[in-house]
């Protein structure tokens, strides 16, 4: 059985904000990485390995986090927790080491899945209660977020702003608008067997194959928030007040997709968005392996960005509506090895560039871009 406070006009406005703040720590962080890599002297190997501590903390939140917004209600995650995840941003800004830096970005992904689940938890239960699709202007707050933050982080660093500072801005405007959201959500609590049962007892091939699809997706936008500015730097040769130019085209197309993605998908259905969706990340990222010039490659950004807009809050969704089971238990699997894949994507490509190019990295993940199209066109689950 589900416990409900009446519904508060102010919520969905509440949760909008709320996926904004998690965007804009994340964007920050983004900004700044060719940064941090330069002043640390990290090779692609090192930064490959440094990313890759973000899944293992966010792995070993997958089970957590189900368990407790099952028990507890998002609401509980949010109030409690979402102030961790600028505060470790923060910790990043200070970071004098290599080996501290893997420290902080362990509790970094540890703290930021908490709140993405919490998050997108909570959008599921507003959907619920309204009778309203949100969760993909809600995806595409995140992404406007994101937007906010390349253009702040563009500034900052042609303002000649240090790192921490700029994350100090961040925390602020962050902490401002979680102050204001924590008072004005849902308090769904689902008092079932998730506290004593394991939550892979709940899988299903339906619910494996939204989060293999969810990984795919999340793999290649990884690789274009972690990467897009070393590849514009070391592929493109970009000019250095030009590098963010390439997450930036990226972040945008990808803001205005979410934007406009309800009607989408309502007129076309999710099967087709979600093939259509691989098809262009896949030939974005091919355009800029084989055509590596500022101007192509600005392009091929927005194509991968526009293809990247809708496929994660086609996925969610449907488990919101498919799934046996809380909502929450569902959600927790299927976004936590989605989001893996947003964390360990970037680590992968690191290696590859090491060993060979980055070029070799973006082809191999333009394969994961027509993978994802075919498993899209084979699942029952994705109708009209």
């Amino acid at each position: 059985m589900n416990e409900r406070e009446s519904f508060n006009a102010k919520m969905p406005t509440a949760c909008f904000l709320l996926f904004f703040a998690h965007g804009l720590v994340f964007s920050s962080w983004a900004s700044r990485i060719p940064i941090i890599k330069n002043a640390l002297s990290i090779n692609e190997a090192e930064l490959g390995t440094l990313l890759l501590l973000m899944p293992i903390g966010q792995l070993s939140t997958m089970v957590l986090a189900g368990k407790l917004i099952s028990v507890y209600g998002s609401s509980w995650i949010i109030k409690r927790c979402f102030l961790l995840y600028p505060f470790f941003l923060l910790l990043i800004g200070l970071a004098p080491s290599y080996w501290t830096l893997a420290v902080v970005l362990f509790f970094f992904g540890v703290s930021g899945n908490m709140c993405n689940i919490a998050i997108n938890t909570q959008a599921i239960e507003i959907e619920s209660i309204t009778k309203r699709t949100l969760l993909s202007s809600y995806h595409g707050a995140w992404c406007f977020a994101g937007l906010t933050g390349a253009v702040v982080g563009l500034l900052m660093i042609n303002l000649h702003v240090g790192t921490f500072y700029h994350f100090v801005f961040t925390f602020i405007l962050v902490g401002i608008l979680w102050f204001y959201s924590k008072g004005n959500l849902t308090n769904i609590i689902h008092k079932a067997e998730p506290q004593t049962r394991s939550i892979f007892k709940f899988v299903n091939p339906t619910l494996l194959g939204l989060g293999v699809i969810g990984f795919l997706s999340m793999a290649i936008e990884g690789a274009m928030f972690d990467w897009s500015g070393v590849y514009f730097q070391t592929i493109v040769k970009a000019p250095e007040n030009l590098v963010i130019l390439g997450y930036t085209s990226f972040i945008l197309m990808m803001t205005l997709g979410r934007f406009i993605g309800n009607r989408i998908i309502e007129k076309y259905g999710k099967k087709i968005v979600l093939q259509c969706c691989g098809i262009l990340m896949s030939g974005g990222l091919f355009l800029s392996v084989f055509f590596p010039e500022l101007w192509i490659c600005i392009i091929a950004f927005m194509i991968i960005g526009l293809g990247s807009s809708l496929s994660v809050p086609s996925v969610y969704s449907t488990v919101g509506k498919v799934s046996t089971v809380a909502p929450s238990i569902a959600l927790s699997f299927v976004s936590s090895i989605s989001f893996l894949g947003f964390l360990m994507g970037p680590p992968l490509i690191g290696y590859i560039a090491e060993s060979f190019d980055l070029r070799y990295s973006y082809g191999l993940f333009a394969c994961f871009g027509i993978l994802l199209a075919i498993m899209a066109g084979q699942m029952k689950v994705f109708r009209k």
